[in-house]
């Protein structure tokens, strides 16, 4: 099958850069920005992450304020902009925590995925090449010198533990000089120029404006790019990688049961949960196993099977809860993530709202992602598009759920035909979801 084209909502995430003198209200401008934006998909990213570590003679130097924080050197750009290369493709990119009590990275890295719009800001934000190449945005924050002086006192001496004497020795001997030489030439490349910060409301509306409007072209072509997919799916056969139960008499007995609106909701979770283990126990047969050989109470030896590797679960929310009991059953120590991915009832498009995934998943023998009911197939494809791009191979993953359309199924092997889907019942496309109401009672 001929690998069909998918891009996240989230790819091609929109840059911009906020640069500016040391205390000229980058930081505030780019709050500002994302408060006026009201979106759950802005992040800030501070270039204060990107400083080199210090050697012990530059560490002595900067305890004695006497180490230049404010020249391009100082900065990890080659670090910086693999980080931005990899938001703008839509994967997951781990940023660095630098302290500026000890001028050193820690061990830990924080990490930031999926964003829409991504605020990069930093006096050297206008700097690199490489960086403006990525950039869809140029903003330069402007401020009186003195204003300036004055905030980086009040910042330095209340969150770094500086005295004003070495923050007035560092504005003079490097941040003055500096910015006249590197910082100052960044604004005649700036698109937006903007004075007095978040006073400036008409800039920052400029602003906002811009990126709202940027952000329904690409909703608009994303739903474009899902129906496209769906069209393409329609009258196609089913893949080899759909795996559906066998439909025993017990299985459509079971089935009609949970189908009957009449019945209690006892039965109807005592059933559903039955269905879930046969389920993940069909998933289970997709998974490697190697030889083992085990002495029986009896000393007889046994020539059996054992685990390859680590197999671990992530559930869609709320759906892929109804399907946690039957996982429980099959693999009581399995590790499990979360998803929530909401339809916008506005604009059809599938949005990822909450995210939390085993720090080790990529490494895991294979991945079971869980939903009761997959339809259009937009939250399938985001959910496996979000384990690719937390490294787990497509091949990999096994989609378990209970119901499941035709176009839906279809839509999501297009795009990653090597992804295995175990379900019960294939049913008319965009049915209505029930089961998570019927199995949770609201």
């Amino acid at each position: 099958m001929e690998k069909a084209h998918y891009s996240p909502p989230w790819a091609n995430t929109s840059i911009i850069g906020v640069a500016g003198s040391s205390g000229s209200g980058k930081t505030s401008l780019a709050v500002e920005i994302v408060s006026s934006l009201n979106l759950p998909w802005v992040v800030i990213l501070s270039m204060d992450s990107f400083y080199k570590a210090l050697t012990p003679e530059q560490y002595i130097l900067a305890h004695k304020n006497e180490y230049d924080f404010d020249s391009p050197s100082s900065i990890d750009f080659d670090v910086l902009v693999d980080r931005l290369k990899d938001l703008k493709a839509g994967r997951r990119a781990d940023i660095p925590i630098y302290s500026f009590e000890s001028h050193q990275r820690q061990k830990e890295t924080t990490s930031i995925y999926s964003p829409h719009v991504l605020i990069l800001e930093g006096i050297f934000a206008l700097y690199d090449q490489r960086v403006l190449d990525l950039l869809d945005m140029k903003i330069f924050a402007e401020a009186d010198a003195d204003v300036c002086l004055a905030r980086r006192i009040t910042r330095d001496v209340r969150e770094r533990g500086r005295d004003i004497e070495g923050c007035i020795r560092q504005w003079i001997s490097f941040v003055k000089p500096n910015f006249e030489q590197y910082v100052e030439p960044q604004r005649k490349i700036a698109d937006i120029i903007v004075p007095r910060g978040i006073e400036n409301r008409v800039a920052i509306t400029m602003v906002v404006e811009h990126v709202r409007r940027r952000l329904k072209e690409k909703s608009r072509k994303h739903q474009e790019e899902l129906q496209r997919l769906g069209k393409q799916a329609e009258d196609e056969p089913l893949s080899d990688n759909v795996l559906l139960l066998k439909q025993t008499r017990q299985i459509v007995g079971m089935n009609t049961i949970i189908q009957n609106p009449m019945t209690k909701e006892v039965d109807f979770i005592f059933y559903f949960d039955r269905l879930s283990s046969l389920l993940v126990e069909r998933a289970m047969e997709n998974i490697h196993f190697n030889g083992k050989k085990v002495e029986t109470p009896q000393g007889n030896k046994y020539k059996g099977l054992t685990m390859a590797g680590e197999v671990s679960a992530v559930v869609i929310l709320r759906g892929g809860s109804c399907l946690e009991t039957g996982l429980r059953r099959v693999i009581p120590e399995c590790k499990s993530g979360r998803l929530l991915i909401q339809t916008n009832y506005r604009t059809g498009e599938p949005e990822l709202h909450y995210l939390h995934l085993p720090s080790d998943i990529s490494t895991h023998d294979s991945v079971l992602l869980l939903d009761a009911q997959m339809s259009s197939g937009g939250a399938a494809l985001m959910a496996v598009r979000v384990l690719v791009d937390h490294g787990v191979p497509e091949e990999k993953v096994v989609f378990v759920t209970y119901f499941a359309g035709r176009m839906g199924v279809n839509r999501l092997l297009n795009v990653f035909p090597n992804v295995k889907v175990v379900v019960c019942r294939i049913v008319e496309d965009f049915q209505e979801r029930w089961i998570e109401k019927r199995y949770f009672g609201c």
